[in-house]
């Protein structure tokens, strides 16, 4: 019998997370996920452009994605079957979606091609144990030219102190970890790789934003 690994076990616990509540998870998130827009909005792509969102989830943002970008090729990758159910749904025959995980993934076998415009992480980083690993990937799935954008969690310093833990405490039920060395994590692959950063703090720390580019 084959035993379980990491990834496996991360993808059983997110359908178990994600069976019920992917019926009612745009709903919800809506009113605590913020930034997400804005980063659609600053994604600046150009026709014919190929974004890749790990961790897609529902398909929420790459249907906003088409829409705001007309022209652009959207593609998603999420380790939850269960979320790709509604992506799929949701998008039709408009997205190429692949069950994946995003710390360990091979582009070309799944959608058919390297280099991406635009990589997207929003709201994903906190979910993945692995994160590190995913944002070396995000890097390494990018065109000449492209960049990744990541909107998540940030130190949530502006918060009130009660308010801000008892956010954390709510979060870690969901298995949700914000990411508050996010900015030198990043900072250290740019450097090792010689791209630009872009750190962007939102009000009040709730969400940071990060644009790594060639």
């Amino acid at each position: 019998m084959t035993g379980s690994t990491p990834a496996t076990d991360h993808a059983a616990l997110m359908d178990r997370v994600y069976r019920g509540q992917r019926h009612i998870y745009d709903l919800t998130r809506k009113y605590y996920l913020f930034g997400r827009d804005r980063l659609i909005d600053e994604l600046e792509c150009r026709a014919s452009h190929a974004v890749l969102e790990l961790g897609c989830g529902t398909g929420r943002n790459l249907q906003l994605i088409a829409r705001r970008w007309p022209g652009v090729q959207c593609h998603g990758l999420d380790i939850s079957a269960e979320m790709l159910k509604n992506a799929r749904k949701r998008l039709g025959f408009s997205g190429h979606l692949a069950l994946g995980d995003a710390t360990c993934f091979d582009a070309r076998n799944l959608f058919g091609r390297e280099g991406f415009d635009r990589v997207v992480l929003s709201y994903a980083l906190s979910m993945i144990p692995g994160w590190e690993a995913a944002l070396e990937q995000a890097v390494a799935a990018l065109a000449p030219g492209g960049s990744v954008r990541i909107v998540d969690f940030g130190d949530l310093s502006g918060l009130p102190t009660p308010l801000a833990g008892g956010l954390r405490k709510w979060l870690a039920h969901f298995h949700v970890t914000p990411r508050v060395e996010l900015q030198t994590v990043c900072a250290r692959i740019a450097n090792d790789r010689r791209l630009k950063l872009e750190h962007m703090r939102g009000p009040l720390g709730y969400y940071q934003m990060v644009h790594i580019s060639r």
